[in-house]
């Protein structure tokens, strides 16, 4: 299975993955099918069902469909430019997509939020409809968007398209232990296999500026949110918390007053930064969702500000590395809140960065694999329940936790010799069990946890 490292890691907007940033893939998806359709079309309509419509409101689910719907896409979005067409949108009740007539559409009435209907593929599903000028339904297309921004049709799930179909790649490993049979057999690297697959389905030039480019909106994000305070939207006055701490920080640099566990103060800032950004929803990149963004980049900047002999000429080996293993949790179970609770996002994301931090600091493939074990088997049943739907509290301050785990699980493995008692894949494999028998309630839905048991005001 080859999940590309633009696949794990997309450009987006906040405040989530899979209920922000994949309602508006689908949309444009759906304009697209409009597009090559003969039939004449004179309006739009959509539902959200499952967790798109629990938490839909908090995570602007109605606000990204209606955006796609507009022909709105993640990597190239304008916030100034969606406001207006937003507000343009409320007065007429029309979307304009280019290539398509003008089409009626009134998000109050023709975007439902159905609680009672939940569709049988995943829990975030919707589905997209095209009407004549009769108001007759002529096109209907379900999605669901199944995480990390990841969007599939009814049809594609149901045919298991999230299998690959691409060119064969010279390593196309499935899971961990494949990954270091291949790794032992050819003398490669995790990284190095993974760059040889990337290349095998591009180019080299492309992949390096395709990569810089990933890390640079991500420190872009880190720095917009160590600089920016304020009150969170959404209506829980969650206040931004990352300036003020980055600048305590900095204050005590140099006064040899500092405790050695501020540190995890360091790595802690830097994944709050981002992930307030993405609650705020600005640009952010899946690592590998909304939810869990700012771990690896707060692991990615951690090594770079704070450890000896660091170099940013490996910063592409941290990314392909990290980018193997969420491919294996992808592929072998989810990442997915929604589908498997939180221990599908952070944990996923905390493994991956532990990963690619053990790879970069000269660890074996062997004790990058028990990384990525340590990190993500401390995770285990972590449920998803964000508080009025937001991705706010608890996930903020997760973000900060899973990336002190991440270091933490990369340092242990490079204590040892790679060999462990708990595979990797054994850990996949039980939180894909895990998740499969959470409760509901605990899977982004907002009717359990701290959800239901702190007051949303």
């Amino acid at each position: 299975m080859f999940l590309s490292v633009f696949d794990m890691f997309k450009v987006g907007i906040g405040p989530s993955s899979s209920h922000t940033m994949g309602p508006m893939v689908a949309a444009a998806r759906f304009l697209d099918v409009m597009r090559a359709s003969p039939f004449e079309f004179a309006g739009l309509r959509g539902s959200l069902h499952g967790s798109l419509a629990f938490t839909g409101v908090g995570h602007a689910t109605d606000r990204a469909t209606i955006l796609g719907l507009a022909g709105f896409v993640p990597d190239t979005y304008d916030n100034d430019k969606a406001e207006a067409t937003l507000a343009a949108i409320a007065e007429t009740h029309t979307v304009t997509p280019e290539g398509l007539p003008t089409l009626a559409f009134n998000p109050k009435t023709d975007l439902v939020f159905d609680y009672d209907h939940n569709l049988p593929g995943h829990a975030n599903g919707m589905i997209l409809m095209a009407t004549d000028a009769q108001g007759d339904v002529i096109l209907r297309q379900v999605f669901y968007s199944i995480g990390g921004g990841f969007v599939l049709t009814e049809e594609e799930l149901a045919a298991g398209k999230a299998t690959d179909e691409g060119a064969p790649v010279p390593f196309p490993f499935k899971s961990a232990v494949e990954m270091l049979e291949m790794a032992k057999s050819s003398g490669k690297s995790i990284a190095e296999m993974k760059r040889a697959n990337e290349i095998a389905r591009g180019c080299a030039d492309s992949f390096a500026k395709g990569s810089a480019r990933l890390w640079q909106v991500m420190n872009d994000c880190i720095e917009r949110g160590l600089t920016t305070d304020g009150i969170l939207p959404g209506g829980l006055s969650v206040r931004r918390r990352a300036k003020s701490i980055y600048d305590a920080l900095m204050a005590e640099r140099g006064m040899n007053l500092t405790a050695p566990h501020t540190i995890n103060d360091w790595m802690s800032v830097y994944a709050m930064a981002v992930n307030e950004e993405n609650a705020a929803g600005g640009q952010v990149v899946t690592a590998p969702t909304n939810g869990a963004a700012g771990v690896l980049p707060a692991v990615l900047r951690y090594y770079l500000d704070h450890v000896p002999g660091a170099s940013e000429s490996h910063i592409e080996d941290f990314l392909l590395t990290a980018a193997a293993i969420g491919g294996l949790v992808k592929f072998n179970a989810s990442i997915s809140g929604a589908e498997a609770g939180c221990q599908a996002e952070v944990g996923s994301a905390s493994a991956m960065a532990a990963a690619g931090l053990c790879a970069v600091m000269g660890g074996t493939p062997e004790q990058v694999e028990n990384a990525a074990e340590i990190a993500l088997e401390h995770h285990l049943g972590m449920t998803c329940d964000p508080v009025a739907g937001l991705v706010q509290v608890p996930c903020i301050e997760r973000n900060g936790l899973g990336a002190i785990k991440a270091v933490s699980a990369a340092s242990l493995a490079l204590r040892g010799d790679g060999q462990h008692f708990v595979p990797l894949d054994a850990v996949i494999e039980t939180m894909r069990q895990t998740g499969h028998d959470m409760h509901e309630k605990y899977k982004e839905t907002s009717l359990g946890g701290l959800a239901v048991n702190v007051p949303n005001c």
